[in-house]
Parts: C-alpha cells; structure tokens; sequence
C-alpha cells in the first residue's frame, strides 16, 4: 500500500470552516490518498503565530487551499500560502464550492489555477499530478 500524504489545509476559519470539514472527512475514506492531521488555530496564536504555523507545517507533504468567495481578504491564509512558497512545500488551491464564485489568496501566484474539487480531481492533486 502507497504511504498516504500528509496534508495541511488552509481555508478562511471566517468563512469556510464547514468544507475543512467535509475535507477531513474525506481523508478517512478507505481508498483516501492522503491522512489530515487537523492544525488549525483554533484560539490566537501568541508571539509569532507564522513561526508557529510554520513548525506545524514542518512534516507536511502538501498544503490544500480551500478557496471560497471571501479568501482574498484571508490574511492568515494568505500569510500560510507564503510560507508554503518559502518552504518549497507544494500546494494547490481547491474551489471549495461549485455554485459560487471561489477567489485565490492574495499571496497566490497568478499562475496558481484553482482546481474543481472532485475525487479524482483530489487524488490526481495530492499525487502531484496539476
């Protein structure tokens, strides 16, 4: 069996706290291709929080973005995506919802497509396939 991936999910707590969810969820799946480990800040960070970010991400395989509506205003995420980039960890952005209209971090590279967020499209993107 293929070791799984670990993935950091980065997502607007604001606003899109409920599709992390459904995520995470999806990682339990038998044929999952990757395992979730939840470190997202669920009370302010004290000190420097992207340090501290930055040690959670410290054994993690990819980074996933969830990207909603509101994700151009998400500094924190924004300030994760960079330190994705700075790390050299891959990343990719996830529509989090089909019937609306999904915006990229502002840290996002122009060139950063932001993917529909199906099974196959999942696994092909944890695998490095983008």
């Amino acid at each position: 069996m293929a070791t799984k991936k670990r993935v950091f999910i980065s997502f607007d707590v604001d606003h899109d706290e409920g599709t992390k969810k459904m995520l995470a969820l999806q990682a339990k799946l038998t044929d999952s291709p990757f395992d979730f480990i939840d470190a997202s800040v669920k009370n302010p960070l004290t000190g420097d929080w992207k340090e501290k970010v930055r040690g959670r991400m410290a054994t993690i395989d990819v980074v996933i973005v969830l990207c909603g509506e509101h994700m151009h205003t998400a500094t924190g995420v924004a300030a994760e995506v960079t330190i994705a980039q700075d790390k050299k960890t891959p990343y990719f952005l996830l529509r989090a919802y089909s019937d609306k209209t999904c915006t990229k971090p502002t840290s996002a590279k122009s060139l950063d497509k932001i993917y529909d967020w199906t099974w196959p499209n999942l696994k092909a993107l944890i695998d490095g396939r983008r």
